[in-house]
This record gives structure tokens, sequence and C-alpha cells, in this order.
């Protein structure tokens, strides 16, 4: 039988833990962080209740961090209270390491110009938006066929002809897009006399659009837009949406191959070259085969990585990011096992949109952020490879590098990029292994879209990794720009870390 001490000692236990749970529900998570010396005790939690980890006042006011231990709860601790310990232990994060008082919030313009036409059946409002936009004569700019072997094609040709819109067409389009094919565009563009472009596909055939449209606003010279020129206007484009993944419909991008002088990609990203429409049915993606459909989950994840490993501080921003992130992380893998759950598609493609209309760089507009793109941008330009695919392979071993080589900031950022987007375990007295938990999670949810880990696996050759490098850097002296500079040494280890 229990004795009278035993007793005592279990009524205490209970007490404690009543009045910490008490107090700590009176709270956000930010104030509890913020007002330690009110504190008796601060359960966080680290493990799955019942076992939690039990942190001391002299802890919670600044000790040691050795200083805790693990107690065995009698009973199971509410999920609410958990759930807000959690979260608290995450913000715990962000305020020591983040920045609480927002120095970085940076000012910020954004304007969405493009309307959506979202859902099914949407692609028979075309000619009725090309109408209401401008458009009497255009040219339909489309890819390799697909739109042709799923009756999109004909859909299209046939609503042009019966709301009599002249057109022509520039089929062909490659998934690296060529800068060679849009001047031949441009030239049949301009003695057509266009004045409207629709692109139907992904992301290369809406991007060669745009670079047409540019061409024909501005006296044919538009590869000046790649190279740093701000336009000033452009011919307008209407875009049907087939695939998730560059989010091209509603973004001011464009990336192209320049096949004629330095074989290497180059893009832009400017507002007011957006589309003035986008037709986004998710139905129209369900042709899309498993690989580019995982290639595209990728594409879209990373562009909010580039977004949200960023040397500036927004919560509604990282809000934004975290929770479309978990919507790809969440998706993606149903769409690429059942490609025809409309529910899958059609959170991928909104995801995919939202991902690159500048929504998630609210309060964080600045140089400093990503990295992924510039470190993968030449291995789909010279070894035509998926970029999804591509990005799949670099955004890891990248992430990796910051564990090891960056700031006690950088290293929580990923840690906070694990625990909200891949439910790493967290470990507030190591938020490295933290880090890597969430890594870890994160290579384990690209192989669940059929996306390649290594340079091998893309197709290209460990023979090719000096190569690789230079072309990545533009030689020894070369920096990468990204959440920290990469240079020559650090695009040489993380390449050589996923070489094979």
């Amino acid at each position: 039988m229990m004795g009278r001490k035993g007793k005592a000692n279990i009524q205490n236990q209970r007490s404690a833990k009543k009045r910490c749970a008490d107090w700590f529900l009176s709270k956000n998570p930010f104030q509890a962080l913020q007002a330690h010396n009110q504190l008796e005790l601060l359960y966080l939690c680290f493990l799955r209740p019942p076992r939690i980890l039990i942190f001391s006042e002299k802890f919670a006011r600044g000790g040691a961090i050795g200083d805790w231990g693990y107690l065995d709860l009698i009973e199971v601790i509410p999920h609410n209270i958990y759930t807000s310990l959690v979260k608290a232990f995450v913000w715990s994060i962000y305020i020591k390491y983040g920045g609480k008082d927002m120095k970085n919030f940076t000012n910020f313009h954004f304007s969405m110009n493009t309307e959506i036409a979202f859902g099914k059946g949407t692609e028979n409002e075309c000619p009725k938006l090309i109408r209401k936009y401008g458009g009497t004569n255009i040219m339909l700019v489309y890819g390799g066929g697909s739109i042709k072997k799923n009756g999109l094609y004909d859909i299209i040709v046939n609503m042009l002809n019966a709301d009599e819109i002249p057109f022509v067409e520039l089929g062909g389009v490659k998934p690296n897009p060529l800068r060679s094919l849009v001047e031949t565009g441009l030239k049949i563009a301009q003695d057509k006399k266009v004045d409207f472009l629709l692109g139907v596909g992904g992301g290369s055939a809406i991007d060669t659009a745009k670079a047409i449209a540019l061409g024909l606003a501005n006296d044919g010279n538009y590869w000046q837009f790649f190279n740093g020129v701000m336009p000033v206007k452009m011919t307008p484009v209407g875009v049907i949406s087939t695939i998730s993944a560059t989010g091209s419909e509603t973004s001011g991008s464009s990336v192209l191959v320049d096949d004629i002088q330095t074989h290497l990609k180059s893009g832009f990203l400017y507002d007011n070259t957006r589309p003035v429409f986008a037709i986004m049915n998710p139905e129209l993606t369900y042709t899309v085969s498993p690989y580019q459909t995982g290639s595209g989950a990728a594409d879209i994840l990373s562009h909010i990585v580039m977004r949200y490993f960023i040397d500036a501080d927004c919560y509604l921003g990282d809000r934004y990011c975290e929770s479309t992130m978990r919507t790809v992380v969440k998706y993606g893998p149903i769409a690429y096992a059942n490609p025809t759950d409309y529910e899958a598609r059609a959170e991928l493609m909104l995801a995919g949109s939202f991902a690159h209309n500048d929504l998630m760089n609210l309060g964080r507009y600045t140089q400093n952020r990503g990295g992924e793109h510039g470190l993968e941008r030449q291995l789909s330009g010279i070894y035509d490879t998926a970029h999804g695919a591509g990005l799949a392979v670099v955004m890891p071993p990248m992430l990796q590098y910051i564990v090891n080589h960056g700031s006690q900031k950088q290293v929580a950022r990923v840690a906070q990029f694990g625990i909200n987007v891949f439910d790493a375990e967290p470990d507030m007295s190591d938020i490295e292994a933290t880090a890597n938990d969430g890594l870890k999670r994160f290579r384990a949810w690209i192989k669940t879209i059929g996306m390649p880990l290594t340079l091998k696996e893309l197709g290209i050759p460990r023979e090719e990794l000096t190569n690789v490098i230079n072309n990545c850097t533009g030689g020894p002296d070369g920096v990468v720009p990204g959440f920290m500079p990469f240079d020559y040494s650090a695009v040489t280890e993380i390449f050589t870390s996923v070489a094979d």
C-alpha cells in the first residue's frame, strides 16, 4: 500500500502540473516564453504524451541547458496543452534566433494583375477573356503536342473559330524553352500583326509567349529584359495552364535557354509581365505523367523555399509559406499515385500559382534568399534535365550546407522548416539535430514523388562534376547568392555530396 508520503508526492506532482497548465493556457505561446519570471514550471513537450520534458524555474530564467529532467506523468497530458507547448517550443527558436522585434520587416509592393478563372470547364471562357483584354488577332503558343493528344487543342481551335477570332500557331516549345524559337515566333507575330498571345501548357509555353509579347511591344528587342532592363510595356498574354509547376501563369517570370549565344539559362521576374488572365482547370492536369507531376511538386516547393529562407522577418509571410508547403507535401504524393484525384490536382494547381505570384514575399523583399535556383539553373539549361527534378536534387544539400556552416539563426530557420513543414521532432537541447531530422524527412518526401536525390539519378555522371560546379559559379571566384552566399568551395561541397 502507498503511504502518506507517497500519496503526498503524487498529489504534489498533479498540483504542479495543474498550476503549470492553468497558467500556461492563460497565455499564448509568445507571452509564455517572454514571461519566464512568472513560471513555477514550464512543461515543454519533446516526446509524445505521456512522457514530457520538464524544465525547472532555473532553466526558464536562463539556467544551464542541462538543468532538466524527465517525468512520467500519471495522467496523459491533454492534447490542447501538448499542442500549445510544442508551438511554444517552435516560437522559442524563433524568438531566440529569429529576431522577435521584426527588425528586417521590409517594405514591399504587391500587385497581382492576373484574373484567375479556376475550376472545371473554365477553358470555355477563353474567347470571352481574350475579347475582354483586347485580343483581336492572336498567336497560340503550345508545346510538344500533348494538348492535341488530350483534345484540348481541338476545343480551343473550335472556340476561336466559332467566335471568329483569327489566330496563328507556334507549336514545338520544349520543356527547357529556347531563345531561337522565340525569334521564330516573334517574326511570325510581327508579320501577322498579332496583338495577343495565348500560351497553352506549362511554364515553357507561357514563358515563350511572354518573351514574344515583350518583343512585339518593344520593336523586337526582348532580350534586353533577360539582362536586367525593366520593361515598360508588353503585348497582353493569356494562359490556359495544363500542369502545376512553375507558377508562370500568374507570375511575372520567364526563363529561356539562350541557344544562340551563351547556351545558358537566363530569366527575369517583373511585376508588369504577368499574364492578364489564367484559366486553371485541374482536370486538364490529369494526363500529366507521374514523373512530371513529381517534378512539378518539387518546383512548386522550391518557389516557396526561395521565399522562406530569407534574410527578413514576417510572421504572416512565414505562415503563408508553411501552409502552402504543407499543402504540396500532402497532395504531391496523392497526385503522383492517383492522377485523376481532383482534390489533389486542384490543391497543387492553386499552390503552384500562389507559390510564385509574390504573395509569399510579404514583408521579405531582399536579395539574400534561397539559392536553390542559382544552383540548379544550369543543370537543366545545359543537360536538358527537368527543372523540378534538378531542384529536388539541390535543395536538401543546400539546406544541409546551411546547417553545417550557417549561423545559429540560419540553422534555427532550417529547424523551423523541419518542424512546421515536415513535423520533425523538436529537440531544444540540439537545434542542429532538429534541423537534420527535418532534412531527413524532406529527402524521404522527395522519394514519395519519384524525384532523384543525386546527380547520377538525374542522369549527370560524376565525370561532369567539375563542369557542373564551374557552370554554376562561373569559375573559382564566382558566388551563388542565397540565404547565405555559396562560394566556389560551398558549391563544390554541395554538389559533391550528391554526386552519386
